[in-house]
């Protein structure tokens, strides 16, 4: 290592302590680097490369936002869990708000004021089999909505699961009622000061533009127009950062159906002279023009939207719903004692098939199905049933008795729809930060 030769061959000394000097100059301050900017670890488990671009840190960043720095972009993402997979377990803590601690519970919802004289309903939590569903945390999920807009979208499950969270949060924060307009509270909007949130519910029970059956438009059938966008929400979408879209039993009502003005056919109406079609291919249908519409929204594309798609909500009708113990069950049924019926099951699947479609666009737009298709179906005992309405045998059992086995009691089971809605945003935040 003492002499090296050049193209003449001429030889020229160079003592090796020189150059083993030199040598030191040039490496040492380099591995001083290394270790400053990629700290030694010898309990760090093996690091999970992003495959999102990452911007390089600055030199003139000071240390500990370096090192801050590259360990989150090195830090390893726990595997997703399967909230959908699990099972309804017995809990003592009971629910965190009542009947008249919140004020917002849709009147047909609040079955404790309106007499249900058992409570069990009230004591289960939702245990995923693949991880821990903490409790509902309402500053948590206040924090993760400061300064953002979240809107549900969809039928009257879409306000049910709205109300639910409404009630988790003004635990911690009251709500102020800033906007109404329409018959039933059917656009509503709130405000939690405290955090400059906007909460906001859109009535739309086909996501797409319809015309809902009433005596007020004279029509018995609804007409939806499978490709237009109900402009209620669509046109708002640009000021919304987090969308629950909700919907799924308008579907089974009698309808026509239109696509590029023309009929495309009917469901139930034997009146007419159209083809009659399923619901499914329509539902579908919907599903595909509205996440069309997210995905092209005119958003700037430096901002991150978070859209859900809460899956269908099975009933639990026993018979006729206007007889005594339309659902009469007091607890949920055990890990295979209900099978999920085909309609149940084919209303989910067009919902999760169309959600993991449209997440393929990419971009900063995240798509993901709340799929609580399973939590509801084995959850029979937690509708109002006949207390949809106050005190409904003051007067002794009635054999003819409207039923609502539906909707959710508040508090109830769709509690743990925002308990895990809570655990995705989170995640979302983790993501894009």
């Amino acid at each position: 290592m003492g002499t090296t030769h050049h193209h003449h061959h001429q030889p020229t000394t160079f003592p090796t302590r020189k150059l083993i000097t030199r040598a030191l100059y040039v490496l040492l301050p380099l591995g001083l680097l290394h270790v400053y900017l990629f700290p030694i670890s010898f309990n760090q488990p093996k690091l999970i490369t992003s495959t999102r671009s990452q911007k390089t840190s600055s030199p003139s960043i000071p240390s500990s936002q370096a090192r801050e720095a590259v360990e989150h972009r090195h830090r390893p993402r726990s595997p997703r869990c399967d909230y959908s997979d699990g099972r309804w377990v017995p809990d003592s803590r009971g629910p965190r708000y009542n009947g008249t601690s919140c004020g917002t519970i849709k009147d047909g919802q609040n079955c404790m004021a309106h007499g249900r004289p058992d409570t069990g309903y009230l004591y289960w939590r939702w245990q995923p089999k693949q991880c821990q569903l903490p409790a509902f945390d309402p500053v948590s999920f206040l924090r993760l909505i400061q300064n953002k807009h979240l809107a549900f979208v969809g039928d009257s499950m879409a306000r049910n699961q709205l109300e639910s969270l409404l009630c988790l949060l003004s635990t911690a924060s009251p709500p102020e009622l800033v906007y109404r307009d329409g018959q039933e509270n059917k656009f509503r909007r709130w405000v939690f000061h405290d955090y400059d949130a906007t909460v906001s519910v859109f009535w739309c029970p086909f996501l797409v533009k319809g015309i809902e059956k009433s005596a007020a438009s004279g029509l018995n059938h609804n007409k939806l127009y499978l490709d237009s966008p109900d402009q209620r929400w669509a046109s708002e979408l640009d000021r919304m950062d987090m969308v629950v879209f909700s919907v799924g039993h308008w579907f089974l009502h009698p309808a026509i159906y239109y696509e590029s003005e023309s009929v495309l056919g009917c469901h139930h109406c034997p009146e007419f002279n159209h083809t009659e079609i399923g619901f499914f291919d329509v539902f579908r249908k919907a599903f595909k023009t509205t996440l069309k519409v997210v995905s092209w929204s005119s958003r700037p594309a430096s901002s991150e939207k978070l859209v859900v798609v809460t899956t269908f909500s099975p009933a639990h009708f026993e018979g006729e719903w206007d007889k005594f113990g339309a659902c009469p069950k007091k607890e949920p049924y055990k890990e295979g004692e209900k099978e999920m019926e085909y309609m149940d099951a084919e209303m989910r699947k067009i919902e999760v098939e169309e959600v993991a479609a449209a997440a393929k666009s990419g971009g900063r737009l995240r798509i993901e199905a709340l799929d609580v298709t399973k939590l509801a179906l084995l959850r029979p005992d937690g509708h109002p049933g006949p207390y949809m309405y106050p005190n409904p045998f003051a007067d002794g059992i009635k054999e003819k008795v409207q039923n609502d086995c539906v909707h959710w009691c508040l508090p109830g089971p769709i509690d743990a729809w925002n308990e895990i809605l809570l655990e995705m945003i989170k995640r979302w935040k983790q993501d894009n930060n």
